[in-house]
């Protein structure tokens, strides 16, 4: 896969976050995964990511605002890598 195609632009994560106000460090102490702030700065800035850490940074939202009720598609315009 070439770089043109791993870059897709500021996803809709980003304005949500700032919505919420939440930090790249609020989503890492959220996440009961795996999650680091290099990940959540990737997906906010539209570096293609897998699904599976596309999954943990919804798991890590939807645990520090359990209001927002978010899903994948709320956070990314793109399918993430398998």
């Amino acid at each position: 896969m070439n770089k043109e195609n791993m870059e897709l632009g500021k996803q809709p994560l980003d304005d949500i976050m700032v919505q919420l106000s939440l930090s790249n460090p609020d989503l890492v102490r959220a996440s009961k995964e795996h999650l680091t702030h290099k990940m959540v700065q990737k997906g906010r800035k539209g570096r293609q990511l897998t699904l599976n850490v596309q999954m943990k940074i919804l798991n890590a939202i939807n645990t520090a605002r359990p209001e927002a009720g978010l899903t994948i598609k709320s956070l990314f315009n793109y399918k993430g890598r398998v």
